[in-house]
């Protein structure tokens, strides 16, 4: 009899407003990604504390040289192949750099390797999906090796934030929408094409109409950039044909890095939105050594209470490699405001992972060059720039001292890990005019602000011919970079003149921002 530990983290309990309607057949075949222990991890932790201090001595690290001093250990990866072939797993894909064994299985075989029961749940806003309670247990052996096991479960993980203006809002305002390269300019970014870089955007559904972007860059005078669909798992590009939907997301994002940085190859990372999906490709962006994206854009996510322990780790633990990899991650905080839509205050991850640039949102207004923002806040229907205290995270060394003022004037120093960090329009009201599905309209949201910041960095990183990499620190030094944005509140938190729990440090000055890096 092989003795079980129970994997930390990995608990899950039914979601609010599931309900069992039915057993998973047996035979269907299924595959599951068991992510490792990292080699030589006080070692890493040593470098990590150096790039989170902006230790300027410290250079990123390529891609093989990592692989080599961080992956997974060929003894653990020998004792998962062990395991697999005892269970009659079949072992699909290894991964040492991700540190990821993929496992391929029928349901039976994975109850059984795992100790879980999976079932088919029905939820009223997201559908079916096949899920499990409980925690997974693993044999002894791989006890301490084992840090996450992803794809049991295939509920959807993140939502897109995006809002596309409403008729009625289009109807009552008057105010203009700016184009990408309108913004650049008001945001007074360097110039540069991003020639020679590549920019990572990651995508949980929908897809983009080659169509649509050679209309939208050709009325806006710009070269059409190299757009690269990577299909991750099971993802690929698959328009569905309402702007309403996730093609929306993939089009809003490739619109606006595109119009920005016309020069750079665009890749985009096509996966299923699950937390292994959505890991995975994070993943696949960041170990990439066919595209070597410099900068990834990230406009997905979920309040972290909807996410495991075990999947917040193992994805914040690639959002680090990330950081040691020279790679500036960027993330959308939300759209709804400081509860992120789930009744009480909470930031949404994978924004209040320390180790990507958070982007939260603002309203802007121009006369001529000179521009005029406060908090994005459109109320409950229009939406609100997410932001506020992370619970899962403690306050990085570069938020050390700050504090987060609440609507009612009260200020309380950080708790945890602050969100955003910095900010950029993201309003529908005063949106960014696009093209999507063969129609011309204008969206905002967070998730405009994710890929304006990674244009931005790209930008900088082409100019410098080197990479920005993990850029916190350094911005947090240069607090001057960012246009602070006083007025306005995301509900339960206000903004302030420095940093605050709405807009961050605030928008870009691109010159000073470049100055700054």
């Amino acid at each position: 009899m092989v003795n079980r530990q129970p994997l930390p983290g990995s608990e899950r309990t039914a979601e609010q407003g599931s309900t069992v309607v039915g057993q998973c057949d047996p035979t269907e075949r299924i595959e599951v990604f068991v992510i490792l222990r990292r080699q030589r991890q006080a070692q890493f932790d040593a470098l990590m504390s150096k790039i989170e201090a902006g230790d300027p001595s410290i250079k990123p690290l390529s891609r093989e040289a990592f692989a080599k001093d961080y992956g997974a250990a060929p003894d653990d990866i020998a004792k998962v192949k062990t395991f697999a072939a005892a269970h009659g797993l079949t072992v699909v894909r290894e991964d040492p750099a991700a540190r990821q064994v993929l496992l391929g299985g029928t349901i039976a075989q994975f109850q059984s390797a795992f100790g879980v029961k999976l079932e088919h749940y029905q939820h009223h806003a997201v559908g079916q999906f096949r899920g499990r309670t409980g925690t997974i247990s693993v044999p002894d052996d791989l006890h301490g090796i084992v840090q996450a096991v992803l794809g049991l479960d295939n509920r959807p993980q993140a939502r897109a934030h995006f809002r596309i203006r409403p008729p009625f809002q289009a109807a009552k305002v008057h105010q203009a929408s700016f184009t990408p390269p309108q913004l650049a300019s008001l945001y007074q970014f360097p110039q540069g094409d991003g020639s020679g870089e590549c920019v990572g955007i990651i995508e949980l559904g929908g897809g983009y109409n080659t169509s649509d972007l050679k209309q939208y860059f050709a009325s806006l005078g710009v070269a059409s950039p190299t757009v690269k669909a990577v299909g991750v798992d099971q993802g690929s590009n698959q328009p569905n044909g309402d702007p309403n939907g996730p093609d929306g997301e993939v089009t809003l994002d490739i619109e606006i890095v595109g119009a920005i940085v016309p020069g750079a190859t665009i890749a985009v990372y096509f996966t299923q939105n699950s937390d292994a999906g959505f890991i995975d490709a994070v993943t696949r962006a960041v170990h990439d050594t066919t595209n070597k994206p410099s900068v990834v854009s990230i406009s997905w996510g979920g309040p972290e209470s909807s996410w495991t322990s075990q999947s917040l780790q193992a994805f914040n633990s690639v959002l680090q490699t990330a950081a040691a990899l020279g790679v500036t991650v960027c993330a959308a905080s939300g759209d709804s405001g400081s509860s992120d839509g789930s009744g009480s205050d909470q930031v949404d991850f994978p924004a209040s992972s320390p180790y990507v640039l958070a982007c939260g949102g603002t309203s802007l207004t121009a006369s001529g060059t000179s521009i005029s923002e406060v908090v994005w806040n459109d109320g409950a229907q229009g939406g609100a720039g997410g932001g506020g205290v992370s619970r899962a995270f403690p306050v990085p060394v570069w938020q050390q001292g700050l504090s987060a003022t609440s609507t009612s004037g009260a200020r309380t120093p950080l708790s945890g890990r602050g969100v955003p960090d910095v900010a950029g329009d993201a309003s529908p009201v005063t949106g960014y005019s696009v093209l999507i599905d063969g129609t011309q309209t204008v969206v905002g949201g967070t998730s405009a602000v994710a890929p304006l910041w990674a244009a931005l960095i790209a930008r900088i990183n082409a100019a410098k011919g080197q990479p920005a990499g993990f850029i916190n620190p350094k911005l947090y030094k240069a607090p001057g970079a960012c246009n602070d944005i006083t007025q306005g509140n995301n509900g339960s938190f206000a903004a302030s003149p420095g940093w605050d729990a709405c807009t961050g440090l605030g928008s870009p000055n691109g010159q000073k921002v470049a100055a700054a890096l």
